[in-house]
């Protein structure tokens, strides 16, 4: 099993910062990648349940996966389960997923934990995966700021 960690620090607080990671009118907007397209969701991070994103990329693949919030402790932490559905809409290898926020001098930081991926490969994907909805996020933050 293999584990990642991913650190960002945003310009607003604390609770603004959970706020947006919590819940499902702003999760929308910073999800997935660049270019794809949500076709459902039950994006609610807000509370300990059920969870599912079915997106579609540029090219017309399918990205599926799912899992359960596990544990909300509002401005602190989020913590859920996460796996890939493949063609036959079967569940793959379940990993787990913490987001730690917490106050700075300049706003608030988000740690992202994956742990319990089945290899260094698949960590690897899912470092460089992260890297489109931080992205996202960081873009919608910074544009909340200027207003």
């Amino acid at each position: 099993m293999s584990d990642i960690r991913l650190e960002r620090e945003f310009p607003v607080t604390q609770k603004r910062l959970f706020e947006v990671l919590s819940t499902q009118s702003h999760i929308v907007q910073w999800w997935g990648h660049d270019g794809w397209i949500m076709i459902e969701e039950q994006l609610d991070f807000s509370r300990t349940g059920p969870w599912f994103a079915d997106m579609r990329s540029e090219e017309g693949n399918r990205f599926k996966l799912s899992g359960q919030v596990t544990r909300v402790s509002p401005h602190d932490i989020i913590g859920f389960t996460w796996g890939w559905h493949d063609e036959e809409d079967q569940r793959g290898p379940e990993s787990h997923v913490t987001f730690t926020i917490a106050e700075t001098a300049k706003g608030a930081r988000l740690v992202v934990d994956h742990r319990e991926l089945v290899s260094d490969d698949i960590a690897a994907q899912h470092e460089r995966g992260w890297g489109g909805p931080l992205s996202r996020l960081e873009r919608l933050l910074s544009i909340e700021t200027k207003n």
